[in-house]
């Protein structure tokens, strides 16, 4: 752990970590969006972050955690300390029973709930200070920020953290290892999505199309030093989706966990270079891949407001290519109802427009063992429109829940 045992805080380690109460409040099971990233992080994880970009040094979420609860059992005694009367003290610990650790270490929030006491002797550290002088190179800034609302989030930012060490490469793995795809892609331990598009197709002339991506997500070769994807707490979306029989809750608690995952498009709309032409086509084509040969099904539904508006149901049937088995669902047709909403959104004249629409709109994709009716992929699509020059842009999630 950069050299220090588990458990120590040392004096600058401290003092990032108390700048960091600061600047995070706590947010309970929520996932924080940073803007600039297009990532999704837990109060903990962005403590330890920033710890990180402070000092050079490491500590995990689960560190961060356990100070958090040293921290509130001193703060917890300390203000017993304080207090004269029994009855007072009773009030106290009947309060702070109801509060987490990191809401009984947070200043502001424990004076809400606790009756006044003498002022602490603690002074707060100064933003910003001046270079830690263990810490490797210059200070970053980590400026605070408003959490944005889900559908808020900024197109996404692949380039590595500022100021972050790169860690070691991992070991090679063992035979027995986790695929290298999975965690790291969208797959479970069964089936893996190589690829997924959904596009406009005009032919120029008898031999010519033109084709344009309204989301994409390409083929990867992820290799074991890739990160990890980010989780997000599936409980968060479940009202943007339908919740009766088949719904993603029902879903989720069936299982398997390791199959669930959410995408976020950034779907690019700026087809005007292609004219919509009577005969245009509009499809959708994924492709997927398994070391088991299977019939799978693929259910697509489209959701408004959290429920379903249609559903599209397809068998594909394995092809042995190369050691794998590979499913293509190649040149769909696109419903009619998304080929209209399609239209609708394209003619509306402002882009926060279409993103006010698209809050309410979701796409529910399960892919099934025909034979089983095991569920070996589920992935819940959320939409924005791309403010970006470069077409189509997404981010992949897992959903898990704490």
């Amino acid at each position: 752990m950069d050299g220090d045992a588990e458990g120590v805080w040392s004096p600058d380690i401290e003092q990032s970590f108390q700048e960091a109460l600061a600047i995070y409040p706590p947010c309970g099971r929520r996932k924080i969006i940073l803007s600039d990233e297009g990532k999704m992080y837990g109060r903990n994880e962005l403590i330890a972050r920033y710890i990180k970009l402070r000092t050079g040094k490491t500590r995990t979420r689960k560190q961060v955690s356990s100070h958090l609860q040293v921290l509130a059992r001193r703060k917890s005694r300390e203000i017993q300390s304080k207090l004269k009367d029994q009855a007072s003290k009773d009030k106290a610990l009947q309060n702070m029973a109801a509060l987490s650790s990191a809401q009984i270490v947070s200043p502001s929030m424990i004076k809400n709930h606790l009756p006044p006491l003498s002022p602490a002797p603690y002074q707060p550290t100064r933003f910003w200070p001046a270079p830690i002088p263990v810490q490797p190179g210059p200070s970053q800034d980590i400026k605070p920020f408003v959490q944005p609302p889900y559908s808020a989030l900024s197109g996404p930012v692949q380039q590595p953290i500022p100021a972050y060490e790169p860690l070691a490469p991992p070991p090679p793995p063992s035979a027995t290892a986790v695929p290298v795809w999975q965690d790291r892609t969208i797959a479970s331990s069964k089936l893996r999505m190589l690829e997924y598009s959904a596009f406009m197709e005009v032919q120029r002339d008898p031999d010519n199309y033109s084709k344009h991506l309204f989301v994409h997500i390409g083929q990867t070769n992820p290799s074991y030093s890739d990160p990890l994807l980010e989780a997000v707490e599936v409980r968060q979306i479940y009202d943007k989706f339908p919740e009766k029989k088949g719904g993603l809750k029902e879903l989720y608690e069936k299982g398997p966990q390791n199959a669930f995952f959410l995408v976020k498009f950034w779907a690019d709309l700026n087809s005007s270079g292609m004219l919509d032409v009577p005969g245009s086509f509009y499809g959708v084509s994924s492709q997927y891949s398994s070391m088991e040969n299977m019939t799978i099904t693929v259910s697509t539904k489209v959701c408004s407001f959290g429920k379903q508006v249609v559903e599209k149901v397809e068998t594909e049937y394995a092809r042995l290519e190369g050691g794998k088995y590979v499913y293509r669902i190649h040149r769909s047709p696109m419903c009619e109802y998304m080929i209209n909403f399609i239209h609708k959104l394209k003619h509306l004249p402002e882009k926060y427009m279409m993103n006010s629409v698209l809050e309410n709109f979701t796409i529910l994709q399960v892919v099934t063992n025909r034979d089983t009716q095991e569920t070996l992929l589920c992935i819940a699509f959320v939409f924005e429109v791309s403010n970006s020059e470069h077409g189509a842009q997404y981010h992949v999630y897992r959903l898990v829940k704490d």
